[in-house]
């Protein structure tokens, strides 16, 4: 899960070259990377993709991402035939191409032209797009892509069950997500709480959720309707290497409400404090400061990345 950065699209304002895209094997200037109105991707969201943050020139657990953008390809039966090594390197030549070592990069997946009738035909003539925009530096020491701590605030809007559109399937039909995001605008709230079918907690608009209660760091079962994120799977991998306890189950919205801490993570906010939800300081007293263990988690998150992608410059 990951929300863009605000850069401007347009580099140009600020006199550097104008950003550029890869669109089909070829990098293009952005103002020149499109798609054909014809294009499935664009026509019925038929499409996989992955957000992805580069640090010192390289994605974040790039296999980690292949392989859930190759398990949403197959949920969706886009057999594209290119392989892992070519995405990366249409990445790599992405980020390269526009001088950047750190970076939000967006690769999409697209069954192609085909043009006529909402059934796909079986032979795929993938569109494949892969966009960079510029993002501080990470690592020990680095500043938080996001604004600060953030608001939930539970929506009427719910995760669609798995028998409808499977969770783990990331693909460019995003609709439950913005029609959740519409609903924070008479609220003041900056990320939605969404529930499941049956009312429990799931996960955010673009995030996954965790929380502390005093027993255990607790977060919402993959069993459920919730996006596998990759920063959330790094977080309970480092919190069990600290021998934190880390309970995945089904919780009801109180739990969240009542707890000690929360936070959010995703490719781009990494791990982002939670200060209220619906209106209530998670906290109780309204300070809008980590938690203890947010912050410990937070930190060592921070030197994981400072060890794998910058060598451990600032340790």
């Amino acid at each position: 899960m990951s929300d863009a950065s605000d850069a401007s699209d347009d580099a140009g304002e600020t006199g550097e070259e104008p950003r550029r895209y890869h669109v089909d094997g070829d990098l293009v200037p952005a103002a020149e990377a499109t798609v054909s109105v014809e294009d499935r991707g664009f026509a019925y969201g038929d499409a996989a993709f992955e957000t992805m943050r580069a640090y010192g020139g390289e994605c974040f657990r790039w296999d980690a991402h292949a392989d859930r953008l190759a398990d949403t390809c197959e949920t969706l039966g886009l057999d594209h035939g290119i392989a892992d090594a070519e995405l990366k390197r249409r990445v790599d030549e992405t980020l390269a191409a526009n001088d950047l070592a750190d970076a939000y990069v967006k690769l999409s997946i697209t069954r192609g032209v085909q043009p006529g009738t909402l059934d796909p035909a079986p032979e795929v003539d993938p569109t494949v797009v892969v966009i960079a925009k510029p993002l501080p530096r990470g690592g020990v020491g680095s500043d938080p892509v996001h604004d600060g701590p953030a608001a939930l605030q539970t929506t009427k809007t719910r995760k669609a069950a798995d028998r409808a559109i499977r969770a783990a399937a990331k693909t460019h039909n995003y609709l439950n997500g913005i029609l959740a995001r519409l609903e924070l605008r008479v609220t003041g709230a900056d990320e939605a709480l969404m529930l499941d079918p049956d009312g429990h907690v799931a996960e955010g608009a673009t995030s996954n959720l965790f929380f502390v209660d005093g027993t255990a760091l607790k977060t919402p079962s993959l069993d459920g309707p919730i996006l596998p994120g990759v920063t959330r799977a790094t977080v309970i991998e480092i919190a069990e290497s600290e021998g934190i306890p880390v309970e995945e189950g089904t919780y009801a919205p109180d739990a969240v409400r009542e707890a000690d801490e929360a936070f959010l993570t995703n490719s781009t906010w990494e791990i982002r404090p939670v200060a209220a939800v619906d209106g209530i300081a998670v906290d109780g007293d309204g300070e809008e400061v980590a938690g203890p263990l947010t912050t410990l988690l937070s930190r060592l998150f921070d030197r994981r990345i400072e060890e794998a992608h910058y060598d451990g410059e600032r340790l």
